[in-house]
């Protein structure tokens, strides 16, 4: 008789632990993208390399703050944190200073960062919808891209 394969839905165990990242390493879900980080610094928040902020969220640290394209949010060295002589800087601090609502599991090491309340609002201003794309009725696919500096009405409705 030969070995069970363990791709049978029915012979995994439910319980068994594995891990969700490597040792040492974070995890940061945030709009709609998984981040691994390789490592994070030691602190009550979730403090990372300044670099790694563009990938996260997108905002970049220049002088005059962090900055999201044309929306730059002022923040105090308070943010900036010095451990182990290297920079590190405190996304969740950061969360909070922005009123962003974010949970997490310690624990795990797993962030989860909802929208940032001030690029919703300034996406409000602009009146710009989010670029999807969707299949019409004909079949073909039309993104929303392909009409930009036009109007456009969406209907949509749900089943459930």
């Amino acid at each position: 008789m030969s070995d069970a394969m363990m791709a049978h839905p029915d012979l995994r165990h439910p319980f068994e632990e594995k891990p969700l990242h490597p040792e040492g390493s974070a995890t940061v879900l945030c709009q709609g993208r998984t981040i691994t980080l390789s490592q994070v610094g030691e602190g009550d928040g979730l403090l990372i390399r300044p670099e790694h902020l563009p990938e996260i969220n997108g905002f970049t640290l220049k002088p005059e703050g962090a900055c999201y394209g044309e929306l730059c949010i002022p923040i105090d060295k308070s943010l900036l944190v010095e451990r182990g002589g290297q920079q590190w800087f405190d996304l969740t601090a950061f969360a909070d200073l922005l009123g962003q609502t974010y949970v997490a599991d310690t624990d795990s090491k797993v962030w989860s960062f909802a929208e940032i309340p001030a690029r919703r609002e300034r996406m409000m201003i602009d009146a710009m919808a989010p670029d999807f794309e969707v299949t019409d009725r004909a079949g073909q696919v039309v993104h929303m891209a392909d009409l930009k500096g036009k109007k456009a009405l969406i209907v949509t409705w749900s089943s459930w």
